[in-house]
């Protein structure tokens, strides 16, 4: 829907300004709407130059009133007038709050409030002094200027909060990378409490005449200069080639998660060595401050987007902290964010010479901190050697000149010897060379040209044949870690870890049969990947090329463990190092309009003030273009690899379940007894959190979950399963088997009803037969052609009636 027609929809619903019946939420829902201003004291509209006003959100119950003329409303704290300004600043950006049956309008920037005089003019007083507003409906007002989605149509939403879900994973981005190394590389931002206009603009260093340091930014095309103007003309950027510029501005991040992404992993970033050598900086270089930093900026970021939508939680962004939260979120329709950090020195764990420069009491002191800030995901390293382990190299040019920066780092050069054979997997030499990529687009070579720019070159030793492996592994303190972030239930990401540190994080995770362990974006090598599925962990490659990523889907789909949902998904690391694929400029290219892979939204061609993007001509030049590159993989690939990428998010939420201590999808035993409480571990009127951790991940997920069965010598009978089916009101309501060995009251499945003897006699005569218990349960088994066929027990609340409990039965596949 566009903002004009939502802004009138806003309009509608609002109530009156003559209503006395605000609350203190009647603030948010302003938001878009177009009103003039009614003071309470004059008894009606006050007469401005501007009015009526769109009402921009700033943040949550702060506006810009953005005026007819394209003005707005705007103090003056010498003169204490209110006038029309045109350009948006901190004295035009209003807090509103309820007051009774009115608003009252502040300037915190001013420390003034808004109010009329005798003669009728808007004026500044003091808070205590506020004048009493209220907002009338209007019309006229223009839009305010903000980047278009170009999607239409509702979000697909799953029927159920805890059924399966649907959806896309992005697993390894850095939304706040414009605020690391000192907050000076990075031009634009992802929001701007102004909007569009303010967010997106280059960095002053740019511009002609003051370009000392803008070898830092990646080649485009052979081109080493580009058009500094952003909003609203986007000539030169954002661009794929480009790792310097904002691609992940909010209206471009709601584009691709209104194409169907609903998990995003958003890393917060820092390097401190690059920091440091840069000389341009407004932000410390501390890794663990930048960290904090970044953590206030992404909750800010999360309230902007509640603002844009009517206020606290309404937004589709939510950051979520356990993966029960985060599959709520996902099946409401909105993206589930979840925190990680990929720093190089985490926990300022640098080393010297290799001496450690931290200790286990201050891993576990700033381990505590983080989580409790709710990070759940963390890679151990990134471009240089810690005190933790060794790093992965980078390739070509790129690694030699990385490789000063770990001098700088640690007083010593990567010790690289020849990687030994893999046993694991010969078809896979590990190496921690990634492959090498063209000169000026290497997923890197902004580390690279950093410190070839602003660091003295050293004589690097000589090192063997290749390929090569950092001889250093995962040290005693990394060790530690990687035990405590298990205790802690978190995700472990190996990858930028060194082939050696790499075996020895998969060594532990193995000895302790942990599932929580991604490879997020291209930095693990592939003798790691089969290691990595048997845990029940996922492996998401970088999408360069959609060539290559349909590459790496066919390549990596075969070392999958059955036992396990498999999804697919993508690490883009944009904000951090990474390009993005290029245009494809191949045969069957997109066309628009198209369909979301959930065909819930349809996506015509994304535009952002004057650009009009095209994947064909463009790539993924901005975040906003993974839908558009997502189609161009339909084209190559087929309903197979999107079916995978639908089942993305799914697999991350099992993942990160079993992570947090939910039983894989094992089997249910052969043998079980119901009770009045329940069966197979999973009690009756226990909520659908309470039966996964108890029942473990079932087969099948809905109103109904299936669990397959073992058989008395395999390891599983698919003749026979068993169910658990919920209440509306989202309890365990019904337990059932069809698994011969299943009991109730000595009624076991297969069992002849002429044999049965004693209290099981008593059930009844019907087909369906059933004893009432002390509990308000019943214990439930049904018979055909004379044998019992399934048992089952139902809580009071689903068999308050035979008919009621003939339905559950029905809903559990068994009448």
């Amino acid at each position: 829907m566009r903002r004009a027609a939502a802004a009138a929809a806003l309009c509608a619903l609002l109530v009156p300004a003559s209503a006395s019946a605000l609350t203190a939420d009647s603030r948010y829902e302003l938001v878009h709407g177009c009103y003039g201003l009614r003071s309470e004291s004059l008894g009606r509209l006050v007469a401005t130059d501007s009015g009526p006003f769109r009402m921009q959100a700033t943040d949550l119950g702060s506006y810009l009133l953005y005026g007819v003329k394209r003005d707005f409303l705007t103090g003056n704290d010498t003169t204490n007038l209110v006038t029309a300004a045109t350009e948006a600043t901190d004295a035009a950006d209003w807090r509103v709050d309820v007051d009774g049956n009115a608003f009252k309008l502040t300037l915190p920037s001013l420390k003034k409030a808004l109010a009329t005089n005798a003669a009728g003019a808007l004026v500044l007083v003091d808070p205590g002094a506020a004048g009493r507003f209220t907002f009338a409906p209007a019309q006229g007002c223009p839009e305010y200027p903000e980047v278009d989605v170009n999607a239409t149509g509702t979000p697909y939403r799953a029927p159920l909060s805890y059924g399966e879900s649907k959806g896309m994973v992005e697993a390894h981005m850095h939304l706040m990378a414009w605020q690391f190394l000192g907050g000076k590389v990075h031009c634009g931002r992802p929001w701007h409490r102004f909007g569009a206009p303010y967010a997106l603009v280059d960095c002053p260093e740019h511009y002609p005449g003051n370009g000392a340091v803008n070898g830092v930014d990646t080649v485009y095309a052979g081109q080493t200069a580009h058009d500094p103007v952003g909003w609203p003309t986007f000539k030169d950027w954002p661009n794929h080639g480009s790792v310097v510029h904002e691609q992940t501005y909010w209206k471009w991040l709601e584009r691709a998660w209104r194409g169907g992404l609903r998990v995003y992993v958003n890393l917060l970033v820092e390097n401190a060595v690059l920091c440091e050598v840069y000389p341009l900086k407004q932000n410390s270089c501390n890794e663990m401050e930048s960290v904090i930093r970044q953590w206030h900026s992404t909750h800010e970021f999360q309230d902007y987007i509640d603002a844009q939508y009517g206020g606290p939680g309404k937004g589709w962004f939510r950051i979520v902290t356990n993966p029960y939260e985060a599959r709520r979120v996902v099946n409401q329709g909105k993206l589930a964010v979840v925190l990680g950090i990929e720093v190089s020195k985490l926990f300022d764990c640098g080393e010297t010479n290799d001496v450690p420069q931290c200790s286990t009491a201050q891993i576990d002191r700033l381990l505590d901190l983080v989580h409790g800030m709710g990070v759940r995901d963390m890679e151990l390293i990134n471009k240089f050697d810690n005190a933790l382990g060794g790093v992965a190299g980078d390739a070509g040019n790129t690694g030699l000149i990385v490789n000063q920066g770990n001098r700088y780092a640690t007083g010593h050069y990567w010790r690289f010897q020849t990687c030994p054979a893999n046993p694991r997997d010969p078809m896979h030499q590990a190496s921690d060379e990634p492959q090498a990529t063209a000169p000026g687009t290497g997923g890197d070579s902004l580390a690279g040209n950093i410190i070839q720019s602003f660091l003295p070159p050293g004589t690097l030793p000589l090192y063997p044949d290749p390929p090569h492996c950092n001889t250093k592994g995962l040290t005693q303190l990394g060790e530690h870690l990687v035990r405590r972030m298990m205790d802690k239930k978190m995700i472990v990401d190996p990858d930028h870890l060194g082939v050696l540190a790499r075996n020895n994080v998969l060594s532990i995770l193995e000895s302790k049969r942990y599932s929580g362990v991604i490879s997020s974006h291209s930095w693990s090598t592939p003798d790691a990947f089969p290691r990595i599925f048997k845990l029940g962990g996922l492996v998401i490659p970088k999408p360069n090329s959609a060539t290559s990523f349909v590459r790496n889907w066919k390549a990596i789909k075969p070392m999958r463990d059955p036992k396990y949902v498999f999804g697919f998904g993508w690490g883009a690391d944009a904000g951090g190092f990474g390009t993005q694929g290029g245009p494809r400029n191949g045969p069957n290219p997109v066309t628009y309009p198209f369909k979301s892979p959930d065909g819930s939204v349809t996506l015509d061609r994304a535009h952002s003030g004057q650009r009009v993007w095209d994947i064909n001509q463009d790539g993924v030049a901005q975040y906003g273009l993974y839908p558009d590159y997502i189609e161009d993989v339909r084209h190559l690939a087929g309903q197979e690899m999107i079916d995978d990428l639908q089942r993305g998010a799914e697999a991350y939420l099992q993942m990160w379940e079993r992570a947090d201590g939910v039983p894989g999808p094992e089997c249910r035993s052969h043998r079980g007894i119901f009770t009045a409480t329940g069966a197979n571990r999973v009690r009756l009127d226990s909520t659908p959190d309470q039966a996964l951790r108890s029942g473990g991940q079932p087969r099948t997920r809905g109103r109904t979950w299936t669990y397959c069965v073992k058989g008395p010598n395999t390891l599983q009978d698919a003749r026979y399963r068993a169910v658990v089916a919920f209440t509306p009101g989202q309890r365990v309501g019904l337990i059932a088997s069809t698994a011969p060995g299943h009991k109730a009251l000595h009624v076991g499945v297969g069992q002849p009803v002429r044999l049965l003897r004693g209290k099981a006699a008593r059930f009844g005569t019907a087909d369906v037969r059933a004893r009432r218990l002390r509990s308000g349960a019943r214990l439930v088994f049904g018979v055909r052609r004379g044998h019992v066929r399934y048992v089952a027990v139902a809580s009071a609340e689903a068999a308050r009636t035979p008919a009621r409990l003939r339905s559950y039965l029905r809903l559990a596949g068994l009448r």
